[in-house]
């Protein structure tokens, strides 16, 4: 059956907005939100928001350089605005870090609400194999819902151990641990309690979370192709690696502020909604005064709260799903940044005052100017050139490359007339990434990704990686190129000098980058191959 647009969007439920909607949320944005989601879309005004809010919001952040990815704005159930800076787009799911423990935190909620376990089990007794020898009083005493507040007794995140053992049963280090204090008296950020959580689950259930959570919460609200790391036993990390697209973002907290509720289906029970959301323990972090300070307004079952009466789930380097209740708002952010607190306050100082009532007279113009600026949205390229005399001489030819603890043995950049082929041999075979002159070029490589992660863990049969490529001459003899692996939160630059015969390779991450360090990976030299 074939639906005109002016059908399917009062079938979607935007009738009254009819085609000057479709020409706000105009080309692919528009085919992509209606093809994947299920939520709503509409205007700022129509939901007593201002577009001009929301659009300085938007240039505030870039003009700060936070290196935002994603940014969808909701009110009322309603997607007001949406946008991507490209390479980063609607269909890309993208790596949530801690955001991921909200989403633990309900598979928890469901085992809760069938009656499989309760808050007040003790830790202990879902592993007996994996207790140690004596157990302490402390450790005796940890309750699931410990774990869930970040209050397990630990004076420090258990996580490091748990990855650095060499051992790969992470439950029994986790529970080796000294826990030096009373559980429930100290609050210390451990995602490793998260991750026994997520082990909890696997031990009840005889599912990952991920399995658990898919016909209970991404299914009715139609999230697909999520995917979760592991540890070494299949366990899927529970604290990190999530990863989901920005409108599944959206559409959870969404469920949250409907208190579990979703297409008039009961989904989550609106008890558990409650005591999640609740500060159950003083939380630390940030700096600064409390009431300016966003990690110390307390902390639920691995749900920070807000200034403003809000609550969020966030991960590292800035993504967040923020549930604002008493403006009926969710927010739904990726990015790369290192100051996740600036996001936050751009929120507050931009978002937030632009909610005015239920209904505001539109104002086109500023309309205008918001969808043009969320439909040109783009990452910055680097300054340089498209051509160099050097290609002549370099084009095409292997370089050798000495004996390096990468095991890269030869390199090879082949120039076309708008991009550059980078083949890379290793002990794991030939790669290749293609990037763009001054330009994103998309595609796959089976380039593993693990030395750009903060947390070294692997997608369970994940070969290949997606990955957009750019490329510049900075100078003459230097070739730039900027891979983005763009269903993480992370890229990095890889520099190709060129001395006469003679080539250099270095790589940085951009951890690295933020961090201003240096990359642990070796500069490559090699020479023309003979």
């Amino acid at each position: 059956m074939t639906v005109n647009r002016r059908e399917f969007l009062q079938k979607a439920g935007l009738g009254a907005l009819q085609l000057g909607l479709a020409g706000y949320f105009s080309g692919p944005l528009l085919a992509e939100a209606f093809k994947t989601s299920q939520l709503p879309r509409s205007l700022p005004e129509l939901q007593g928001v201002t577009s001009s809010g929301i659009l300085d919001f938007v240039n505030s952040v870039e003009a700060k350089k936070l290196n935002l990815h994603s940014l969808m704005v909701l009110r009322h159930g309603k997607v007001l605005a949406e946008g991507w800076w490209a390479p980063y787009a609607p269909n890309l799911k993208h790596t949530l870090y801690s955001l991921s423990k909200s989403f633990t935190s309900s598979a928890i909620g469901f085992a809760v609400d069938a009656g499989k376990l309760t808050v007040n089990d003790k830790i202990i007794s879902f592993f007996p194999k994996d207790i140690p020898a004596e157990i302490s009083e402390n450790l005796a005493k940890m309750r699931v819902r410990d774990l869930l507040t970040m209050s397990t007794g630990h004076d420090k995140d258990s996580t490091p151990a748990l990855r650095e053992s060499g051992k790969s049963n992470w439950v029994k280090s986790f529970l080796a641990q000294p826990v030096v204090h009373e559980p429930g008296t100290f609050f210390v950020y451990n995602s490793g309690a998260t991750y026994i959580l997520s082990a909890i689950i696997q031990k009840v259930i005889g599912q990952t979370v991920l399995e658990y959570l898919t016909p209970r919460l991404f299914k009715p609200l139609g999230i697909e192709g999520a995917d979760w790391e592991v540890d070494p036993n299949g366990i899927n990390t529970g604290g990190w690696g999530l990863r989901v697209k920005t409108e599944d973002i959206a559409k959870f907290g969404q469920l949250y502020l409907q208190k579990g509720m979703w297409n008039g289906k009961r989904i989550l029970s609106e008890a558990w909604i409650q005591e999640a959301t609740t500060s159950h323990i003083q939380s630390k972090g940030g700096s600064g005064k409390k009431e300016d300070n966003d990690w110390q307004q307390g902390y639920g079952y691995q749900f920070w709260r807000c200034r403003h009466g809000a609550y969020r789930g966030d991960g590292a380097y800035g993504q967040y799903c923020i549930v604002m209740p008493k403006q009926h708002m969710v927010i739904a952010i990726t990015s790369e940044t290192g100051n996740m607190g600036a996001i936050l306050n751009e929120v507050w100082n931009h978002i937030l005052p632009a909610v005015k009532s239920n209904e505001l007279t539109a104002n086109v113009s500023e309309q205008q100017q918001l969808k043009q600026k969320l439909t040109s949205l783009g990452l910055p390229l680097a300054n340089g050139k498209s051509s160099s005399e050097q290609i002549s001489k370099v084009s095409g030819k292997k370089f050798g490359i000495t004996e390096n603890s990468l095991k890269v043995s030869q390199v090879s950049l082949s120039f076309k007339a708008d991009s550059c082929v980078f083949s890379l041999t290793d002990d794991k075979g030939t790669h290749q990434i293609t990037a763009g002159l001054n330009k994103w070029i998309e595609g796959f490589t089976d380039l593993s990704t693990i030395p750009l992660k903060l947390v070294l863990t692997p997608v369970p049969g994940e070969t290949k990686t997606k990955i957009a490529a750019n490329g510049t001459w900075i100078n003459d003899k230097t070739f730039e190129m900027t891979w983005r692996f763009i269903e993480t939160a992370h890229y990095e630059t890889v520099t190709c000098e060129f001395e006469e015969e003679n080539i250099k390779v270095a790589f940085r991450r951009s951890l690295a980058i933020l961090g201003n360090t240096k990359d642990s990976r070796p500069v490559l030299t090699g020479k023309v191959a003979v």
